[in-house]
């Protein structure tokens, strides 16, 4: 008896545990001075390894309204990250390129960096550790 007792008290914790997901971090970004509302901001959550690849930790892709936009990346556990975003006007999905290499569309970075080339992980990382983050990115 007391052997079946234990098993079931045993079973019943060990699933509580595997239940119990552990909660990160939610990180907000805005942006407030788009310059029309066609097409999606597409918007990728990045760290060293993933930073100018197609492949991001999280993405995400929000609708234009007068300008602004709002998104979100939940559950975002501590570490060295840097945001991406797009302003994918004609709504293909992917960055456009004039034919001398140039963007045809506007881009941005965490900490709305300065440069004049291709944005670099070191100017936009940012960390993430205990509290919840709000990001205001603009478009260059």
């Amino acid at each position: 008896m007391k052997t079946i007792a234990f098993t079931i008290v045993f079973t019943f914790i060990s699933v509580l545990g595997f239940s119990q997901e552990t909660k990160g971090i939610t990180i907000t970004v805005s942006m407030d001075q788009i310059k029309n509302d066609k097409g999606h901001i597409l918007l990728g959550l990045h760290t060293a390894d993933t930073f100018m690849k197609a492949e991001a930790i999280q993405q995400a892709k929000s609708e234009i309204k007068d300008g602004k936009i709002t998104a979100t990346f939940n559950n975002v556990q501590p570490g060295t990250f840097a945001v991406m975003v797009l302003h994918d006007e004609n709504d293909n999905d992917k960055m456009d390129f004039e034919a001398n290499g140039m963007p045809k569309e506007t881009y941005g970075t965490s900490h709305n960096p300065e440069s004049y080339g291709p944005p670099q992980f070191s100017q936009a990382k940012f960390e993430v550790a205990e509290k919840d983050l709000e990001l205001n990115i603009k478009l260059k």
